[in-house]
């Protein structure tokens, strides 16, 4: 009865020993599955990655051919507009103590490294320097309508480049030795007194559709309306929308592919309405909701709020536009070639997010595997043991390891 008691026992634990294999082996091929799947992962994101490089290089490639045949038809264009963006750069490096002009110096003395500096890599430039107008009197005009301080506002693409620009002690006071503070000494400018910085990613874009096959992606707003139904005299558009901006800065310019239009003008002007006249200005006031201007001085802040007196020039203006625009297939391959550099940049972070996966999957599947071995070879040496106790004694007892149990 006794002989027939312990067969049992043994053979429960002899399941139990088992059911635990089966169980370890059920969950490191889970593992294996989960390897296999990022590894799969990672074979999609690099093909996608690969193909998005041959069709940059294509574009890359058709844009060098026009570049090189109209270089000729642009030269005199590209010296007007290039002149007007150094006056504008020069009247900001003016400001001595601005950090608009701390940020201007740096991109003068290190050009394309500036982007690359810890400090600066994330700016995408000054408020003035990331737009242009038809003509001087608009640039006048949409200056004063933002003024001096707005103008010289930092433009970053994300809150971690505002976290480089200022530092903060223990205390919470400014580190004067770091991020602006610090890098204006080094280079013969002090920073005094507040200034202005823009997180593209936390401004609330403009949600709604841009003019069809429009190269500037205007933004298609409704025209404003009087109570009879009929359009203002003298309107002549949105102030947001007579701002031109760079092909290259037209969208992907953050995580949901916005660009300046809908993001940093849009909180700039939002929809400031421009007139010919002030009499034709003051005669719209019924559908004036955030402000409106006039080509001769008239100035609206906002619904109810009048700008009176004499016109006053803000030291920084906006730079004119070149005159000649490019070909609207050229416009179209460099807006193509804006939108495969911000899909790689996207999925260069899942690759380092699935890379990421993968070795801590691997990782979980070396571990599990290792004790799996562990308690195969432990068994197999607690059965031996047995076995030999059996041969000496007639009886065959297994003991269950710690973990079994």
């Amino acid at each position: 009865m006794l002989d027939g008691e312990m067969r049992d026992g043994e053979h429960h634990n002899l399941e139990i020993v088992k059911n635990h294999t089966q169980k370890l082996q059920d969950e490191l091929q889970k593992l294996a599955l989960k390897v296999k799947h990022h590894e799969d992962n990672m074979k999609f994101l690099k093909t996608q990655m690969d193909n998005i490089d041959e069709s940059i290089l294509d574009m890359q490639v058709n844009l060098g051919k026009y570049h090189s045949s109209s270089a000729a038809l642009e030269q005199n264009n590209d010296v007007s507009a290039m002149q007007s963006e150094q006056q504008t750069v020069g009247k900001i490096l003016q400001q001595e103590k601005a950090a608009a002009g701390i940020i201007c110096q740096m991109k003068i003395r290190h050009g394309l490294q500036a982007s690359k500096l810890q400090l600066t890599k994330d700016v995408l430039g000054i408020v003035a320097t990331l737009g242009k107008v038809n003509d001087d009197n608009l640039s006048r005009l949409f200056s004063e309508y933002l003024g001096l301080e707005t103008m010289l506002a930092i433009v970053c693409k994300t809150y971690e480049g505002i976290k480089a620009l200022e530092k903060y002690d223990k205390e919470g006071m400014i580190d004067q030795n770091a991020g602006l503070h610090g890098l204006g000494p080094s280079i013969g400018r002090l920073l005094n007194g507040r200034f202005l910085v823009f997180c593209l990613e936390n401004l609330r874009p403009y949600i709604g559709e841009f003019v069809p096959e429009d190269p500037q992606k205007k933004l298609a707003l409704l025209k404003p309306r009087l109570p009879n139904g009929e359009i203002p005299r003298g309107f002549i558009g949105f102030a947001v929308n007579m701002i031109n901006v760079d092909h290259m800065h037209l969208s992907c310019l953050t995580p949901n592919g916005h660009g300046l239009r809908e993001t940093l003008f849009y909180t700039l002007f939002s929809r400031l309405q421009v007139y010919k006249t002030r009499a034709d200005m003051q005669s719209a006031l019924p559908c004036v909701s955030d402000g409106a201007i006039s080509l001769d001085g008239g100035m609206i802040k906002s619904s109810g709020l009048f700008n009176l007196g004499d016109r006053k020039d803000v030291e920084v203006k906006f730079p004119i536009s070149p005159g000649i625009s490019k070909p609207a297939d050229v416009i179209e391959i460099e807006e193509k070639l804006k939108l495969m550099n911000w899909q790689k940049e996207r999925l260069e972070e899942d690759v380092q997010r699935e890379e990421a996966l993968l070795n801590n999957a691997k990782n979980l599947f070396n571990i599990q595997k290792q004790e799996l071995v562990k308690y195969l070879g432990e068994t197999a040496s607690h059965i031996k043991q047995a076995q030999s106790m059996a041969g000496r004694t007639g009886t065959f007892r297994l003991e269950l390891l710690p973990n079994m149990t």
